[in-house]
């Protein structure tokens, strides 16, 4: 699975997301050490605190089927700027993933590359 490709998984969930109050859609595909891949996209909620980011419907469906570790998460969104993954997103990747590798796409399919532990330095992690 190349890089791209992941990437082309994230760009097509944006599509799926219910995203009624922020038309903000965001698509993530998770990838596990395993080669398998988990897609998501966010859903909203009139209560924003019920809201789901795209990353986290990821993590939970690939959790939920078995699957703990994780190699690359790509996320994308309709902007000018890189999608990166919000706090709480980073968090809950830290719990399963310290080395993950990060692609953060912007409107145009361009993308950034970070390893999560630089992008969430120093964090809460399972081994604390």
């Amino acid at each position: 699975m190349t890089d791209r490709e992941l990437l082309e998984y994230a760009i097509d969930m944006k599509s799926r997301a219910y995203v009624p109050y922020s038309g903000f859609p965001v698509g993530a595909a998770l990838l596990t050490r395993e080669g398998r891949i988990f897609l998501g996209c966010n859903v909203e909620n009139a209560a924003y605190g019920c809201c789901i980011c795209a990353e986290q419907t990821a993590v939970v469906k690939a959790v939920s089927e078995g699957y703990m570790h994780f190699r690359t998460i790509a996320v994308a969104a309709d902007s000018d700027e890189y999608c990166l993954p919000c706090g709480t997103c980073r968090q809950v990747l830290m719990e399963f993933a310290p080395d993950l590798e990060v692609l953060c796409a912007n409107k145009k399919g361009a993308y950034v590359s970070y390893k999560l532990a630089d992008m969430l330095a120093p964090a809460f992690r399972l081994d604390h």
